[in-house]
């Protein structure tokens, strides 16, 4: 079991440079929750790397939110002819594609395709966060690609989301996380 107050009180400091708010208690907190529910057992620094991720691609708020800018310019930021949904990012993680929102609905046992905006709901962000981190949904990579026995590769772990794009910056995320993870167990 993670020790919450030690583990609030370190990333209040870092990353978040003094103070939470209530949405970002909340949203940790979620997320911390689905980990001890499910997967305690795992390696911590999986945990560490999937709230640095959420951190970044939240913009700190860490509940999910809709991409900004709604996938303007992009491929997928126009409307599905079929379903009349468009699948820019969404959640924890931006899911986008149709393709994705289709495998997660298997995984959160709702239709995504159809109401792409049930990703937004937190119990369904996180279940798509793990689900999709753990098995290599998104980009083919996974946590233990990058974390094992013989492996610690917080930059390059970035891969499983987004190519290296901004992967210092939630590498450093990642080990303030695990910090404070790792002292409280």
């Amino acid at each position: 079991m993670i020790n919450r107050n030690f583990f609030f009180s370190q990333v209040r400091l870092r990353p978040f440079s003094g103070s939470l708010s209530q949405s970002q208690v909340a949203g940790l907190t979620a997320i911390l929750d689905e980990w001890e529910l499910k997967y305690a057992k795992k390696d911590d620094r999986w945990l560490a790397y999937m709230l640095a991720t959420a951190h970044h691609e939240t913009d700190k708020t860490i509940k999910p939110i809709r991409e900004y800018g709604r996938g303007a310019g992009r491929s997928y930021g126009t409307a599905d002819p079929q379903t009349k949904q468009v699948y820019y990012g969404r959640g924890f993680v931006q899911l986008t594609w149709r393709n994705n929102y289709q495998k997660m609905s298997t995984v959160v046992g709702a239709n995504l395709v159809t109401n792409a905006d049930l990703a937004l709901r937190p119990d369904y962000a996180s279940e798509i966060m793990f689900y999709g981190m753990m098995n290599g949904s998104f980009t083919g990579k996974k946590l233990a690609d990058y974390f094992s026995a013989a492996k610690e590769d917080w930059v390059n772990a970035r891969r499983i989301i987004n190519g290296t794009d901004k992967a210092n910056q939630i590498a450093d995320y990642g080990k303030q996380y695990y910090a404070a993870i790792s002292y409280t167990k």
